[in-house]
């Protein structure tokens, strides 16, 4: 990647972020990379990035790349799980990056658990 790519995180706050980690987990070629925009059911951020990798090595290669890419951009990312290579997290502040084995992901179906239009929607057929 080179430097006129690299999104610049304070000039277009969380879209920039959201740019990083996303080139990031691509440029490894992550698989099912799903982008939730979550800005109006947390505050800890406003969009969450998720994907999978095929291996703890590819897991932890992409995890890497975004922390590289973040510091370069000038964050100081906060990261969990790069040591195991199951399920890394990178906060960016703004963008949460979830980095997973297929295992894991299936396990904890995050994709769920943040889409509330899909609960609101069987919570009112329920009734």
């Amino acid at each position: 990647m080179t430097q006129e790519n690299t999104p610049d995180p304070a000039a277009d706050g969380n879209d920039a972020l959201l740019a990083l980690a996303v080139d990031a987990v691509e440029e490894l070629k992550g698989e099912s990379v799903q982008i939730l925009d979550v800005h109006e059911l947390t505050t800890i951020a406003d969009h969450m990035v998720i994907c999978s990798g095929r291996s703890a090595r590819h897991v932890k290669r992409m995890g890497e790349t975004v922390i590289t890419n973040a510091k370069q951009a000038g964050l100081s990312p906060r990261v969990e799980g790069l040591e195991q290579g199951e399920w890394v997290l990178i906060d960016l502040n703004g963008v949460m990056v979830h980095i997973m084995q297929p295992v894991a992901r299936a396990y904890y179906q995050l994709e769920k658990l943040w889409d509330m239009d899909a609960a609101g929607a069987e919570n009112q057929s329920a009734h």
